[in-house]
């Protein structure tokens, strides 16, 4: 590896770092949103047999305490809904921080192969030039 290379070595490693990082959080936040909309289908499945169920003769103090309770729910609804879309834009941000540091780790990358061909390049030239050398030396004698 080229001094060059080495030197970026560091960098890469920590851009490397970052990436990973930025990849874990991202999964994690997609599972917060995934359990977030599981929260919403259970909640949404939940009124919908509760107001279903029975559905027999209720006296009025039955009938108002299930409406209040289906407004309840109605507003956790709303809640988990407003939860839900916090949770996709927080997504979002997590992507696009785990684009940014995937391209700035793919950059030192290609940075540090390019230097890595470079030496490589150098070294084959050094080689050829002491072989031709050698050669010129024993056509001399």
């Amino acid at each position: 590896m080229s001094s060059r290379a080495k030197q970026l070595q560091p960098a890469v490693e920590q851009a490397r770092q970052r990436s990973e990082d930025a990849l874990a959080k991202l999964a994690a936040q997609q599972q917060h949103l995934a359990k977030a909309e599981h929260q919403l289908s259970e909640l949404q499945r939940y009124r919908q047999e509760y107001a279903t169920s029975g559905t027999g003769a209720l006296s009025v103090t039955a009938l108002l305490n299930r409406q209040t309770f289906i407004e309840r729910i109605d507003q956790a609804i709303v809640q988990q809904t407003t939860e839900i879309a916090r949770q996709a834009r927080q997504l979002e941000q997590v992507r696009d921080h785990w684009k940014q540091t995937h391209a700035r780790e793919s950059a030192l990358g290609s940075v540090v192969a390019q230097h890595r061909e470079h030496e490589r390049r150098a070294e084959d030239r050094q080689e050829q030039a002491e072989v031709d050398e050698r050669m010129q030396h024993r056509r001399l004698r």
